[in-house]
């Protein structure tokens, strides 16, 4: 029995701090609908203003979408409902463009834009609505509780009182009426993450694209996708070629012009045909090296042998940074993803040991949900941006061609955080030891 009563206390407990955690929340939901309607009259503003042109009204938009983002991401973290976002900021008016229908035929011309616009119209008042929910039921039990102790007063003052469908008019009355008002305030911790959760969805209802539109945006990446990764491919092979050009191949040829000489001196003087010899043995030692980097740089041989997760290692080790590594992988992805996941943090650890300035650095590989993640962390001065250099920006073009996504965090004042996920499966058992 004591058992039970704790376990139910528990319960109680939680769903009580869960009621409020959702109160909070819708609370917060609230407010931001006051930044909508901020946002709704600025863009009511500026399609109907005649002297600023079509300029205004794409900066009222980038505010809009920066609070459609930030919705997104608090439904996800509060809900777990996934908005997709859009790929890239506002796109700009035409040059040229001016006038009332200009301005409403750039808005309306984009559909992501134009959902934003329905939405920054319409929260306001039905997202606002709906988050008040719980914290109207608050101050209505509360001015339930209040008319139970003091409805009659109140109802000879005011000469008749209601509270919801009960007049008040004596102490049976005035006492239902503050029963009820109590009963509302565990209601409305209750009712409290169930309308955050609802508030999510109407919000993905509202932002989130349709079928065809996704399947559009779907065929879009997939061709500009491959249209990157054949001038990567047609880049490496040019990479490969000049490499054995200007490396082994001329390294050869030298070692082959050696040994002609070697050999039409072979009777005349032992003494310098030893020593075109030796040149030729070091000439083919160095083409040796040369072509076993040129290999390595293509599959390194521990990526085949070993698999993803020594091969990351192997990387640690070899970096200036004091590098951790943290693996939870039960099996092997598959070897295209495996290589570019490879490459991608050998790309990061080269950044980190050039550009960070870190005494520290972790390396985090798992795989969850058909994802296999990624996170490399550095202790540096942080202020990474993958629109300047060409390092990060060489990293996403290559994910990109397995629907591999790269993101970063990195604050002035570091630490910094470099996110990959590429969608793959563990089709091998592990072969990696630990």
């Amino acid at each position: 029995m004591d058992a039970e009563m704790v376990r139910g206390s528990g319960v109680e407990e939680y769903s009580v701090r869960a009621g409020l955690v959702g109160l909070r929340r819708s609370l917060t939901l609230f407010r931001l609908s006051f930044s909508a309607l901020r946002g709704a009259l600025q863009l009511s503003l500026a399609l109907s203003l005649v002297g600023p042109g079509l300029g205004l009204v794409p900066r009222v938009m980038a505010r809009v979408r920066r609070l459609t983002d930030h919705q997104r991401e608090l439904a996800v973290r509060w809900s777990g409902v996934e908005i997709p976002a859009p790929t890239g900021p506002v796109a700009p008016p035409p040059e040229g463009a001016s006038g009332l229908l200009a301005r409403y035929r750039w808005l309306l011309g984009d559909p992501q834009r134009k959902r934003e616009s329905v939405w920054v119209l319409v929260d306001p008042f039905a997202g606002a609505f709906l988050a008040f929910v719980p914290a109207a039921l608050v101050l209505s039990g509360l001015w339930g509780i209040f008319l139970g102790c003091y409805g009659v007063q109140l109802n000879h003052q005011w000469g008749g009182l209601w509270f919801e469908f009960i007049p008040v008019r004596g102490p049976v009355t005035s006492r239902l009426a503050g029963l009820l008002g109590l009963a509302q305030l565990p209601l409305a911790l209750w009712a409290a993450p169930w309308v955050v959760r609802g508030h999510a969805r109407y919000t993905r209802a509202m932002l989130a694209p349709g079928e065809a539109e996704l399947m559009a945006g779907r065929i879009e990446h997939l061709a500009a996708t491959r249209s990157e990764a054949v001038d990567a491919q047609m880049a490496e092979i040019r990479r490969i070629e000049r490499d054995l050009h200007d490396g082994a191949q001329a390294r050869l040829v030298a070692m082959g012009m050696t040994l002609d000489a070697a050999e039409h001196l072979l009777g005349a003087d032992q003494e310098v045909v030893r020593s075109l010899l030796v040149e030729a043995r070091q000439s083919s030692s160095k083409a040796l090296e040369e072509l076993r980097d040129l290999v390595r740089g293509i599959h390194p041989p521990v990526l085949a042998d070993r698999g993803l997760a020594d091969a990351v290692r192997a990387l640690a080790m070899v970096c200036p940074v004091p590098t951790k590594v943290e693996v939870e992988l039960p099996g092997r992805p598959e070897l295209p993803v495996e290589s570019a996941a490879y490459f991608a943090v050998s790309e990061l650890l080269t950044n980190v040991a050039k550009h960070s300035g870190a005494e520290w650095a972790e390396i985090e590989l798992r795989h969850e949900r058909g994802v296999l993640q990624v996170s490399v962390t550095d202790g540096g001065t942080g202020g990474a941006d993958p629109t300047r250099g060409t390092g990060l920006r060489g990293i996403q073009r290559r994910l990109a061609t397995f629907d591999g996504i790269l993101s970063v965090t990195s604050p002035p004042a570091g630490p910094t955080t470099v996110r990959i996920e590429l969608p793959c499966v563990l089709s091998s058992p592990r072969t990696t030891s630990f």
